[in-house]
């Protein structure tokens, strides 16, 4: 078994191999405590709007009700699950008040011990509260409030039948899983010392803190040589004594951990604090994944870890795959190993740093590291990650760090620590990662190309706990799940609250009218065509009128024209063309004056109102209008598909014609502050402004959209209506509805241009039961 577990490099030589070894499951665990804005450690309980902690999947709390955890779900990809863990982080952040996410592994301030307060979880969770009572007894809370990053790391099964096929494996899988699973563990447990030298975070602490030493109860400060990882240092976040298991087979494994546990020396697996864990399937001894559990929260990251810092990590993890052993792994080697985390964990700053090498003699850790870091390199080559750019710039990053150790980021840690002090150091960075959040708050990090709104209600979700899946990522289809409730959506719109036959006659803007007008609602006179030719001829129907020519079932303004005077019929032809180039049928309707307002209705409620204000430019004199589309599209809340809070003004044909009837071109200079329209239909989706007018509008116009969603038997729609003056009733006159939106964008209304958030991603969720 083993010797076919060494020849495993064979695999490399295999193209399919190469092209799946990047394939697996990744997960991230972190822990930040809350701290005031003194820098002191918060004493308020977990935040409730954050949930249940108890039930949530993604936010709950660690040793402290201060310490806050955050968990992925396993995902596909590094980045993935680098965006989940950030999103997570602008999550927590948005909703603490008065607080900050505290970015170090090394604690806050702290107040005495006693009033550390153990994280309650109510009656369901008293055993998680006593085991925690257990670990204040035996380490005391401050040692408890270290905080950390775990990376979580499975193959994925179609990895491992090809690596089963590829040195004709014919035994039991599940014996062939555990004996990769095993050996990942014996090389990382060999070799961490190295991620420790390269990732350490936390080489000083605030000279307040007193830790309780574990040999002799007292408690004293923290500290020694030159530290670059105080949290993994014998006197960080260790058992009493250090403790060996046996990796060489499960069997072992689980006999040694028995061992411990009837000695008396820790309560459970859980509390045997090993660089990296097995994982199992609950209630089965089958191995899950892979817990690695020596990253320190890196302080210069808003997250507390690079992108760069997990690909490396899981390089690392295939480089102990498939790194043959010389020799099993017994207690002679974990003592080795054991030592030299110590070693580079105390004094992985200095150049004179000495390590423990396989035959037990003591030398200068330069050769040690540059034998192992050339080793990886072969295994790159063989493995041809060199062609994966990803995997190869975060190499080349640790390659550079090993030239000049200088580069490290505790060398620059210490410096500002120095500059700054450890506490005002770390509170700064808290404020300023807190600012990034809120800055980007309406992203999904790591799913930007999904459309803006998913990525909202994603977010909504997971501040609730609700799990999600995207099942068709093209689609925007996702499922939403919490207990035993599912929930299918498409677009964060389209849900099962609509009926099909809704959902068409939304899509069918001549069926709407009609509905509509039956239901004694306003809507704009006109005529519908589907052939092209009649429409291009009966411009002296419309000739001098203002109006609007339109497909008969289309969205975010596509093919649609507004032409204001009409006096040109070469350029009502050619509107009517463009209706024609999005729907088989047209409609030709009286342009209905006033301001466009969009009405979002849930569930016989308005929960939010825009009036949206057609793409713009105002001039400064010197620019053409070219220039000036330019330099406002540079908002970072513009982008383009929906996946920013506005989007990007264009410069094309329907742009040109509007400007063309003002006799105006794209090159044409503006006067200082002149206001000039692109285009006279307002939706954001072509460049236009959102202005939040929720609770500006006579309730009128508020009971015609509901009105107008039910005569439609719909739950869930976008309407846009004209309104003359916004202060007075409603009349047949003064207002009419021109459209009804089957999949509206909720996202313009949580973040407008200017007014308040609706939060319709959450009342989304409160419609579906969630």
């Amino acid at each position: 078994m083993n010797h076919l577990i060494n020849n495993i490099n064979e695999a490399l030589k295999c193209g399919g191999i190469r092209k799946s070894l990047i394939d697996g499951q990744f997960g991230i665990e972190k822990e930040n405590v809350r701290v005031d804005y003194k820098g002191g450690m918060a004493r308020t309980p977990h935040p409730g709007i954050l949930g249940d902690k108890f039930h949530h999947p993604f936010i709950t709390t660690d040793f402290s009700e201060s310490q806050v955890e955050m968990i992925t779900p396993p995902l596909r990809s590094v980045a993935e699950v680098h965006g989940f863990l950030e999103t997570l982080q602008d999550v927590i952040s948005e909703n603490l008040i008065d607080e900050l996410l505290w970015p170090q592994s090394a604690p806050p301030l702290l107040p005495h011990e006693e009033e550390i307060p153990i994280a309650k979880f109510g009656e369901k969770g008293i055993h998680k509260e006593k085991y925690r009572e257990e670990l204040a007894n035996r380490y005391g809370k401050e040692r408890q409030m270290l905080s950390g990053i775990h990376f979580n790391f499975s193959l994925t099964s179609r990895l491992e039948r090809k690596l089963k096929h590829a040195i004709k494996w014919n035994g039991d899988s599940e014996k062939f899983r555990e004996t990769l699973y095993l050996k990942m563990v014996r090389n990382f447990m060999r070799y961490r010392w190295m991620l420790i030298w390269l990732f350490g975070e936390s080489p000083v602490a605030d000279p307040s803190l007193k830790m309780k030493s574990l040999k002799t109860g007292i408690k004293t400060s923290l500290g020694c040589g030159n530290a670059i990882s105080i949290r993994n240092s014998s006197g960080g976040y260790r058992n009493k004594e250090e403790y060996y298991v046996d990796f060489n087979s499960l069997d072992s494994y689980f006999s040694s951990l028995t061992s411990l546990i009837t000695a008396g020396d820790i309560l459970s697996g859980e509390e045997l604090y090993l660089p990296i864990r097995l994982k199992f399937i609950p209630e089965t001894k089958q191995i899950s994944h892979l817990e690695v559990r020596i990253l320190d929260l890196d302080p210069f990251e808003k997250s507390g870890i690079s992108k760069n810092r997990l690909y490396f990590t899981h390089l690392f993890l295939l480089y102990c795959l498939f790194k043959e052993e010389k020799n099993s792994y017994q207690d002679e080697d974990q003592k080795i190993a054991a030592k030299n985390q110590d070693l580079v964990s105390c004094f992985g700053l200095s150049p004179d740093l000495f390590l423990i090498n396989k035959n037990g003699k003591s030398v200068n850790y330069k050769g040690m590291l540059d034998d192992l870091y050339f080793d990886i390199k072969r295994f790159i080559s063989d493995s041809s990650l060199n062609n994966n750019e990803l995997y190869l710039t975060a190499f080349k990053e640790v390659g550079d760090l090993i030239n000049y150790p200088d580069k490290r980021k505790s060398f620059r840690l210490k410096e500002r620590v120095i500059e700054e002090g450890f506490i005002n150091f770390h509170l700064n960075k808290a404020k300023q990662y807190r600012e990034e959040s809120e800055m980007s708050s309406f992203r999904f990090h790591g799913f930007e190309d999904l459309e803006l709104s998913s990525q909202l209600l994603m977010k909504s979700a997971l501040r609730r706990g609700v799990e999600f899946n995207i099942l068709d990522r093209s689609e925007n289809f996702i499922s939403l799940k919490q207990g035993d409730k599912i929930e299918y959506v498409m677009q964060a719109t389209r849900t099962s609250l609509d009926n099909y036959s809704s959902v068409l006659m939304m899509e069918n803007k001549l069926v709407t009218k009609k509905i509509l007008g039956a239901n004694q609602v306003r809507v704009p006179c006109g005529l519908d065509y589907q052939n092209v030719e009649q429409a291009r001829s009966d411009f002296d129907l419309f000739e001098g009128k203002p109006i609007v020519v339109k497909p008969k079932s289309t969205n975010f303004g596509l093919g649609i024209t507004i032409l204001k005077e009409n006096k040109n019929p070469e350029i009502y032809r050619r509107a009517v063309d463009i209706a024609f180039e999005h729907d088989a049928s047209i409609l030709i309707e009286e342009f209905i004056s006033g301001r466009e307002f969009r009405f979002f209705v849930i569930n016989d409620k308005v929960d939010g109102i825009l009036h949206r204000v057609p793409a713009n430019v105002k001039g400064d004199g010197e620019s053409t209008i070219r220039e000036l589309v330019e330099i406002k599209n540079q908002d970072p809340l513009r982008g383009r598909g929906y996946r920013t809070p506005l989007e990007k003004i264009r410069l094309e044909e329907a742009e040109e014609m509007f400007l063309k009837e003002q006799g105006l071109n794209f090159e044409s200079i503006l006067e200082k502050d002149q206001l000039v329209y692109l285009r006279e239909n307002s939706n954001i989706s072509t460049g236009g402004d959102s202005i939040d007018f929720t609770d500006d509008i006579h309730q009128s116009y508020k009971d015609i959209a509901i009105k107008s969603a039910q005569a439609l038997n719909v739950k869930i729609t976008g309407l846009d209506m004209m309104i003359e003056d916004v202060k007075k009733p409603a009349t047949m006159d003064n207002y009419a509805i021109i459209e009804m939106n089957f999949n509206p964008a909720i996202h313009i209304h949580c973040y407008p241009y200017i007014g308040e958030n609706r939060k319709l991603n959450d009342k989304i969720l409160d419609a579906l039961g969630f």
